[in-house]
């Protein structure tokens, strides 16, 4: 339906509440709209190269660094030094922009919080409208929240600082239709966030930053260059006010690291090793080679050949380029159920941060409040007084295409314990999403959109190359099919979870589904 107030172009097919009209203003809409009319026919013609891409990477062709920037790559340059307040980034903490989560993760002990649009959330509208609220009443310090029982949740004098990650490129906002086309996810959540806060933030000391999820070329990353530029000029702030920092989430960004932070280099502030979408890109791009497939997630560690050529290489190139380098996803729940499994599990998240802090990176994300002390106390230790380590040039580290490519897992099975998991995880998770939820606590780990991806692409993987179990059983559709009743039964016959499964069974056994979410959107 159309809202009165609204640029006439411009129509909500959704309800709006009152509570929402500050933030689905007729100017906020109109910044929009200014956004989606310059900038959405080259956000289709990317998503048309991803395609073209894809198709060559099916006929076997395998992606390296590109000859045609090879300059960029071999000059000596650096990105923008960053503003004060990003200076220090040892531990970030990231969940969705829901009320209590934003006030939790702000006043957790955390250098930075990154409030979620993407993986984290399920893009309900009304997720979406109110998280926007959300985040203005928090960047006003106005934000509180009384819980049953009382309990009131409010900011505490220090914080973390913000950063917002808005949705990919490849997501759109289907309640918001210009001229009869859905808004880019990307355009909408961006724009009204910049619109509603970017003088706020600047008055309060710090500004409007971002993290910029799913890129795969520096041609994508150029897009968010001028989107950046166009809204500094039209609100008339200084040229490099925003502050991005770009996930490396995908196999064929890692080939163009460079590139994209010489793009956004009056904007970036450091790259992010995002491990679980990047697993998932691996399988993803890779899912037409003759019998490729990778092991139990489980078994697909930090410090197998691939993730290591490419955490080592993000390390090396953010500091040349005097960025920051960040690691990657702490995503265990702590659990007083059983202090003996805790313990074990607490040591692994130890392990992983003294690892990457020993690797190079500036600092590391977790999914829980209860992980930040123990992540702090690690880059603490390693770094002192100093608010990072981007003097490690890491000139020890020399990774070639073939390193990057290189996703042989010496002794790795698939085994039924692992295909029972990630049958669960799918449909748990999916449920959930299509309830409202995005980010979900499953056998004690925080999961989101991206380890779901992992777990649904890996069954389509093993079904479709027949992959072998340790005692010599195929992983075919008749074993999945047995299995999904057994893990569905010990669910409690929820009606979420029903459809989930149809869902899942949907996207294991047909044509491979670039995004899960495509196909569950249309659900919400």
């Amino acid at each position: 339906m159309s809202t009165a107030g609204v640029p006439k172009d411009v129509t909500i097919n959704a309800p709006v509440e009152p509570e929402w009209r500050p933030i689905l203003s007729a100017d906020a809409l109109e910044f929009v709209c200014e956004l989606h009319r310059m900038f959405d026919g080259r956000r289709r013609e990317l998503l048309q190269r991803r395609q073209e891409r894809q198709r060559r990477l099916d006929q076997g062709e395998l992606p390296d660094f590109l000859p045609e920037t090879a300059k960029v790559r071999n000059s000596n340059w650096t990105v923008a030094p960053p503003p004060p307040d990003l200076e220090e980034r040892k531990v970030e903490i990231t969940g969705p922009s829901d009320r209590k989560m934003i006030i939790n993760a702000l006043n957790s002990g955390a250098s930075v919080f990154m409030a979620d649009f993407e993986d984290s959330l399920s893009p309900t509208w009304v997720n979406v409208v109110q998280g926007q609220l959300n985040l203005r009443d928090a960047v006003r310090r106005q934000i509180s929240l009384e819980a049953e029982g009382g309990r009131v949740y409010k900011l505490n004098e220090k914080t973390a600082v913000l950063l917002v990650r808005p949705r990919g490129w490849h997501l759109v906002e289907k309640h918001v239709l210009i001229g009869g086309q859905p808004v880019s996810g990307s355009l909408f959540d961006f724009g009204l966030y910049f619109y509603h806060n970017a003088q706020a933030l600047r008055s309060s000391g710090t500004g409007p930053y971002f993290y910029l999820p799913k890129l795969e070329s520096h041609l994508e990353a150029r897009l968010w260059s001028d989107v950046f530029k166009h809204a500094e000029d039209r609100l008339k702030v200084a040229r490099g006010t925003i502050r991005a920092t770009v996930l490396i989430e995908t196999i064929l960004a890692t080939f163009e690291m460079n590139e994209i932070l010489h793009e956004l280099k009056e904007h970036i502030t450091g790259l992010n090793a995002g491990r679980w979408d990047y697993m998932f890109s691996v399988i993803k791009k890779f899912r037409k080679r003759e019998g490729f497939y990778l092991p139990d997630r489980g078994q697909v560690t930090m410090t197998v050949p691939f993730m290591r050529a490419y955490t080592e290489l993000l390390v090396k190139t953010c500091h040349k380029r005097g960025a920051h380098a960040m690691g990657g996803m702490a995503q265990y729940i702590p659990s007083r159920r059983n202090p003996e499994t805790n313990r074990l599990a607490l040591q692994k998240v130890r392990d992983d941060k003294e690892r990457e802090s020993r690797d190079g990176f500036d600092g590391t994300w977790v999914a829980h409040p209860d992980l930040v002390p123990i992540a702090m106390e690690v880059f603490n230790q390693h770094l002192g007084s100093r608010p990072n380590q981007k003097e490690r040039l890491r000139e020890d580290v020399n990774v070639a295409a073939k390193d990057l490519l290189n996703f042989h897992i010496a002794g790795g099975q698939v085994t039924e314990t692992g295909l029972r998991n990630n049958i669960s995880v799918a449909v748990q998770y999916m449920g959930n999403w299509l309830a409202g939820r995005g980010a979900v606590g499953i056998f004690d780990l925080m999961e989101d959109a991206a380890t779901a991806e992992i777990s649904r692409s890996q069954i389509w993987q093993w079904l479709r190359w027949g992959a072998k179990m340790p005692d010599g059983r195929i992983v075919d559709r008749q074993t999945y099919e047995r299995l999904l009743a057994e893990e569905l039964g010990k669910l409690g016959g929820a009606r979420e979870f029903d459809e989930a499964a149809k869902l899942l069974t949907k996207l294991v056994e047909g044509e491979f589904t670039e995004f899960l979410t495509w196909v569950a959107y249309d659900r919400l």
